[in-house]
Protein backbone atom coordinates (compact mmCIF):
# COMPACT_ATOMS: atom_id res chain seq x y z
CA UNK A 1 0.00 0.00 0.00
CA UNK A 2 1.41 3.71 -0.78
CA UNK A 3 2.74 5.34 2.18
CA UNK A 4 -0.12 8.03 1.27
CA UNK A 5 -2.86 6.01 2.36
CA UNK A 6 -3.20 4.45 6.21
CA UNK A 7 -5.85 2.27 4.58
CA UNK A 8 -9.37 1.66 2.41
CA UNK A 9 -12.74 1.75 3.19
CA UNK A 10 -14.52 -0.66 1.19
CA UNK A 11 -18.30 -1.94 0.48
CA UNK A 12 -18.03 -5.49 -0.02
CA UNK A 13 -15.70 -8.57 0.53
CA UNK A 14 -15.06 -11.85 -1.59
CA UNK A 15 -16.37 -15.05 -0.56
CA UNK A 16 -14.76 -18.03 -2.56
CA UNK A 17 -15.25 -16.51 -5.92
CA UNK A 18 -18.01 -14.47 -5.37
CA UNK A 19 -18.31 -10.92 -4.29
CA UNK A 20 -20.73 -10.11 -1.08
CA UNK A 21 -21.68 -6.89 -0.43
CA UNK A 22 -21.62 -5.52 2.94
CA UNK A 23 -24.62 -3.50 5.12
CA UNK A 24 -21.65 -1.47 6.86
CA UNK A 25 -17.94 -0.43 6.02
CA UNK A 26 -14.84 -2.82 6.14
CA UNK A 27 -11.60 -1.28 6.19
CA UNK A 28 -8.85 -2.76 5.05
CA UNK A 29 -5.06 -1.51 6.12
CA UNK A 30 -1.49 -2.69 6.34
CA UNK A 31 -0.95 -1.34 10.13
CA UNK A 32 -2.53 -3.46 12.97
CA UNK A 33 -2.62 0.14 15.07
CA UNK A 34 -4.70 1.36 12.72
CA UNK A 35 -7.02 -1.07 12.76
CA UNK A 36 -7.20 -1.42 16.19
CA UNK A 37 -8.06 2.07 16.26
CA UNK A 38 -10.64 1.76 12.89
CA UNK A 39 -11.91 -0.89 15.50
CA UNK A 40 -12.51 1.52 18.31
CA UNK A 41 -14.27 4.37 16.27
CA UNK A 42 -16.07 2.23 14.08
CA UNK A 43 -16.79 -1.24 16.42
CA UNK A 44 -15.54 -4.61 14.49
CA UNK A 45 -12.74 -6.75 15.47
CA UNK A 46 -9.64 -6.49 13.61
CA UNK A 47 -8.51 -9.49 11.73
CA UNK A 48 -6.35 -10.90 8.78
CA UNK A 49 -7.61 -11.67 5.57
CA UNK A 50 -6.03 -13.57 2.58
CA UNK A 51 -4.44 -10.77 0.33
CA UNK A 52 -1.58 -10.19 -2.53
CA UNK A 53 -1.99 -6.80 -0.98
CA UNK A 54 -0.28 -5.21 1.78
CA UNK A 55 -3.36 -4.24 3.77
CA UNK A 56 -3.72 -7.51 5.31
CA UNK A 57 -5.80 -6.11 8.16
CA UNK A 58 -9.57 -5.77 7.98
CA UNK A 59 -12.48 -4.81 9.90
CA UNK A 60 -15.44 -5.18 9.36
CA UNK A 61 -17.04 -2.53 11.16
CA UNK A 62 -20.89 -1.76 13.04
CA UNK A 63 -21.45 1.75 11.14
CA UNK A 64 -22.93 1.91 7.53
CA UNK A 65 -21.66 5.38 7.78
CA UNK A 66 -19.11 7.86 8.88
CA UNK A 67 -18.12 11.75 9.48
CA UNK A 68 -15.13 12.34 7.09
CA UNK A 69 -12.86 15.41 5.91
CA UNK A 70 -12.07 16.50 2.52
CA UNK A 71 -9.53 18.68 1.36
CA UNK A 72 -11.73 19.69 -1.50
CA UNK A 73 -12.67 18.46 -5.24
CA UNK A 74 -9.52 17.36 -6.44
CA UNK A 75 -10.00 14.71 -3.81
CA UNK A 76 -12.55 13.15 -5.78
CA UNK A 77 -12.16 11.24 -9.07
CA UNK A 78 -14.21 9.55 -11.52
CA UNK A 79 -12.38 8.25 -14.40
CA UNK A 80 -13.85 5.25 -16.90
CA UNK A 81 -11.64 2.01 -17.16
CA UNK A 82 -11.88 -1.23 -19.39
CA UNK A 83 -9.80 -3.85 -18.57
CA UNK A 84 -9.03 -6.91 -21.12
CA UNK A 85 -6.58 -9.86 -21.24
CA UNK A 86 -3.82 -7.81 -22.05
CA UNK A 87 -4.95 -5.19 -19.17
CA UNK A 88 -5.72 -1.89 -19.74
CA UNK A 89 -7.55 -1.47 -22.67
CA UNK A 90 -9.46 1.84 -21.91
CA UNK A 91 -9.38 5.03 -19.78
CA UNK A 92 -10.53 7.94 -19.89
CA UNK A 93 -12.57 10.82 -18.64
CA UNK A 94 -15.65 10.53 -20.29
CA UNK A 95 -14.95 12.80 -22.82
CA UNK A 96 -11.04 12.28 -23.46
CA UNK A 97 -8.89 9.31 -23.68
CA UNK A 98 -6.38 9.02 -20.43
CA UNK A 99 -4.42 5.97 -22.69
CA UNK A 100 -0.66 6.69 -23.30
CA UNK A 101 -1.43 6.29 -26.71
CA UNK A 102 -3.74 8.66 -27.68
CA UNK A 103 -3.84 10.83 -24.49
CA UNK A 104 -6.29 14.04 -25.28
CA UNK A 105 -8.34 12.59 -28.29
CA UNK A 106 -11.76 11.98 -28.30
CA UNK A 107 -12.75 8.67 -26.33
CA UNK A 108 -15.73 7.75 -28.38
CA UNK A 109 -17.97 6.97 -25.14
CA UNK A 110 -21.61 8.30 -25.40
CA UNK A 111 -22.56 11.14 -23.22
CA UNK A 112 -25.12 9.43 -21.81
CA UNK A 113 -25.19 7.70 -18.38
CA UNK A 114 -27.79 5.35 -19.31
CA UNK A 115 -25.67 4.86 -22.89
CA UNK A 116 -22.48 4.37 -21.33
CA UNK A 117 -23.62 1.57 -18.81
CA UNK A 118 -25.51 -0.50 -21.73
CA UNK A 119 -22.02 -0.63 -23.50
CA UNK A 120 -20.07 -1.44 -20.38
CA UNK A 121 -22.51 -4.55 -19.50
CA UNK A 122 -22.26 -5.38 -22.66
CA UNK A 123 -18.54 -5.48 -22.87
CA UNK A 124 -18.31 -3.07 -25.85
CA UNK A 125 -17.21 -0.10 -23.26
CA UNK A 126 -15.77 0.95 -19.87
CA UNK A 127 -17.02 0.98 -16.11
CA UNK A 128 -16.44 3.69 -13.90
CA UNK A 129 -13.78 4.35 -11.10
CA UNK A 130 -14.27 6.80 -8.86
CA UNK A 131 -11.68 8.11 -6.28
CA UNK A 132 -12.31 9.73 -2.75
CA UNK A 133 -9.55 10.59 -0.36
CA UNK A 134 -10.41 11.35 2.96
CA UNK A 135 -9.17 12.05 6.43
CA UNK A 136 -11.66 10.50 9.39
CA UNK A 137 -13.39 13.89 11.48
CA UNK A 138 -13.29 11.49 14.89
CA UNK A 139 -9.25 10.90 14.31
CA UNK A 140 -8.12 13.43 12.01
CA UNK A 141 -4.52 12.91 12.17
CA UNK A 142 -4.70 8.98 11.91
CA UNK A 143 -3.62 9.39 8.33
CA UNK A 144 -5.50 9.79 4.81
CA UNK A 145 -7.64 6.70 3.57
CA UNK A 146 -8.79 6.06 0.33
CA UNK A 147 -12.13 4.58 -1.15
CA UNK A 148 -12.61 3.35 -4.75
CA UNK A 149 -16.08 2.07 -6.07
CA UNK A 150 -17.12 0.96 -9.85
CA UNK A 151 -20.93 1.91 -8.44
CA UNK A 152 -23.01 4.01 -11.20
CA UNK A 153 -25.23 5.30 -8.68
CA UNK A 154 -22.10 6.84 -7.46
CA UNK A 155 -21.00 7.76 -10.66
CA UNK A 156 -23.85 9.71 -11.53
CA UNK A 157 -23.96 12.21 -8.94
CA UNK A 158 -19.65 12.55 -9.01
CA UNK A 159 -20.37 16.24 -10.46
CA UNK A 160 -23.07 17.42 -8.07
CA UNK A 161 -21.03 16.20 -5.08
CA UNK A 162 -17.74 18.12 -6.46
CA UNK A 163 -19.84 21.19 -7.54
CA UNK A 164 -20.68 21.43 -3.60
CA UNK A 165 -17.27 20.54 -2.73
CA UNK A 166 -16.36 23.50 -4.63
CA UNK A 167 -18.62 25.94 -2.79
CA UNK A 168 -15.90 25.72 0.44
CA UNK A 169 -12.78 27.04 0.76
CA UNK A 170 -10.44 24.26 1.83
CA UNK A 171 -11.64 21.37 4.13
CA UNK A 172 -14.85 19.99 4.01
CA UNK A 173 -17.02 18.09 6.20
CA UNK A 174 -19.05 15.02 4.78
CA UNK A 175 -20.86 12.03 5.42
CA UNK A 176 -19.54 8.84 3.22
CA UNK A 177 -22.58 6.27 3.70
CA UNK A 178 -23.54 2.83 2.13
CA UNK A 179 -27.40 3.95 1.78
CA UNK A 180 -30.14 1.29 1.35
CA UNK A 181 -31.62 1.22 -1.39
CA UNK A 182 -35.29 -0.86 -1.41
CA UNK A 183 -37.54 -1.24 -4.80
CA UNK A 184 -39.90 -3.52 -5.72
CA UNK A 185 -39.71 -4.96 -10.06
CA UNK A 186 -42.89 -4.80 -12.15
CA UNK A 187 -42.58 -9.08 -11.96
CA UNK A 188 -43.02 -8.37 -7.59
CA UNK A 189 -39.45 -8.96 -7.24
CA UNK A 190 -38.02 -7.33 -4.34
CA UNK A 191 -35.36 -5.75 -4.81
CA UNK A 192 -32.48 -4.49 -1.48
CA UNK A 193 -29.04 -3.28 -2.27
CA UNK A 194 -26.72 -0.76 -0.45
CA UNK A 195 -25.09 2.27 -2.75
CA UNK A 196 -22.18 4.15 -1.85
CA UNK A 197 -22.98 7.98 -1.36
CA UNK A 198 -21.12 10.95 -0.59
CA UNK A 199 -22.95 13.76 1.34
CA UNK A 200 -21.46 17.43 1.90
CA UNK A 201 -22.27 18.95 5.10
CA UNK A 202 -20.23 22.06 5.61
CA UNK A 203 -16.76 24.13 5.92
CA UNK A 204 -14.88 21.62 8.18
CA UNK A 205 -13.70 23.74 11.45
CA UNK A 206 -10.76 21.70 13.02
CA UNK A 207 -11.09 23.66 16.60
Amino acid sequence: MSDEFVGRFRSGRMVGNRPESLATWRVTTGDPEIAEKVSELMGGTPAEWETSGEDFNEVVTQLDKVLIVIEGPNALTMENCQWGHSGLIHHCDGVESLMEKNKGQPCGCPPLMEDRKAQAKSGRGPAPDTNLVFRLAEDYDLGKFRFKSASWKLAEVVHEIDEALSRHKGEVLAELCLELVEFTTKSGQGVRYRKPMITVLSAHDPA
